[in-house]
């Protein structure tokens, strides 16, 4: 998975002033000038003073919801004190408007590009960071209510949003909904954790299971969604039970058992995953540190870990791999605008310089199209296209 913000002109004194003054009077010389006074020509009127323009009138510039006063800016995570984080009302907004009292941050007509690891895509009409599963629950609810549209987006890895965006509710789960509980070998984790950091701090304690996801972006909501796994692990082998928000609203525990898992799915769609309980096994603490670092160097070397994209764009077909069946039909460093299939890894599309998702798409249609032909193989999507085009 994935889980907008007066001015006074002058008045116009000055012209109102200058109407109001009475002409300068004619010079008159002093004394008597005999029979016929001899009276000064009238002086030359001055140049009437032009009105001062009327200032503009006053406009009203949207402001952003987070700093409309007197309501406090909206803190992501949720306050200590369980009391929710006031949401911002946009009562300046024409469109959608989120309702206040949520537990979390919200931003109108957010660009997506700022929330996905491929750094591309349109804006979302409402984009929600949730400081609690109640929040989270209550916002998807009012886009159910609304009639309208809304995804969940987790860290923004294995996601393509279009150059037009989406319009409707994307809930972001993230800060908030990040916590870690700990008995034993057992952890209660948040969906809004990311997944390298829960690799990373399992295997320092000794706890085996996920270490070799250390290099796969995304977070724990994403990772039970998706069955996310490298290596030969993945979530399904460590989950106990995922709490969840049904497709009927209603926030539920289901046990790995529930859960249809297959490879890179789950069966939850309709579902939010906002937590999840895995059980590990112990293991020595060095042994998994040589693990991560064999794992980590594999993926520096034949990856672009370091570039925006999505991760792996394909899912692996069981003859061979998409990646190796991409270099076979020579697309490896084939480029559309600024959106390029990666000459390390051939299942990977990287954006070299600002490409747009309608590059990456070209992309994804050559390689599919040549892998057809050449092999008869159709390859499937493991990256989600959501949005609209531009």
């Amino acid at each position: 998975m994935a889980k907008a913000k007066k001015t006074k002109g002058k008045a116009p004194g000055a012209a109102k002033a200058a109407r109001n003054k009475a002409p300068a009077k004619a010079a008159v010389p002093k004394g008597n000038a005999g029979p016929k006074p001899k009276v000064a020509k009238p002086a030359t009127p001055a140049k009437p003073t032009k009105p001062a323009k009327p200032a503009a009138p006053a406009v009203k510039v949207p402001v952003a919801p987070a700093a409309r006063a007197p309501a406090p800016k909206a803190p992501a995570v949720a306050p200590k004190s369980g009391k929710p984080a006031a949401t911002p009302a946009a009562s300046r907004r024409s469109g959608p408007t989120l309702p206040a009292g949520l537990a979390g941050a919200v931003r109108y007509d957010e660009p997506l590009a700022k929330h996905t690891t491929f750094r591309i895509g349109g804006p979302a009409t409402v984009l929600f960071v949730p400081g609690d599963a109640e929040s989270a629950a209550a916002a998807v609810a009012w886009a159910k209510s609304s009639g309208l549209p809304w995804l969940v987006l987790g860290m923004g890895s294995n996601v393509l949003v279009r150059d037009g965006g989406f319009r409707g509710l994307v809930l972001k789960i993230g800060k908030g909904l990040d916590e870690v509980t700990v008995k034993g070998a057992t952890w209660t984790v948040g969906a809004g954790l990311p997944t390298p950091i829960l690799a990373r701090r399992s295997a320092e304690a000794g706890l085996e299971g996920l270490q070799r996801l250390i290099g796969v972006p995304g977070s724990i909501g994403g990772g039970v969604f998706m069955n996310s796994g490298a290596h030969g692990q993945d979530f399904a082998g460590v989950l106990v039970s995922a709490h969840v928000l049904t497709p009927k609203g209603e926030m539920k525990t289901l046990l790995r058992q529930a859960i249809s898992f297959g490879y890179r799915s789950s069966g939850l769609e309709g579902h939010v995953v906002l937590g999840a309980v895995l059980r590990f096994e112990e293991e020595d603490p060095t042994k998994l540190k040589n693990d991560m670092a064999m794992v980590l160097k594999r993926r520096r070397a034949g990856t672009p870990f370091d570039q925006p994209c999505c991760g792996s764009v394909f899912r692996n077909p069981e003859a061979m791999t998409a990646g190796r069946l991409i270099d076979r039909c020579g697309l490896k460093g084939r480029r559309v605008g600024g959106a390029m299939i990666s000459p390390l890894h051939a299942n990977y599309i990287v954006n070299k310089s600002g490409a747009t998702a309608d590059d990456v798409v070209k992309l994804i249609d050559i390689a599919r199209t040549a892998v057809f032909k050449e092999f008869g193989h159709e390859l499937q999507l493991e990256v989600r296209v959501i949005g609209e085009a531009k």
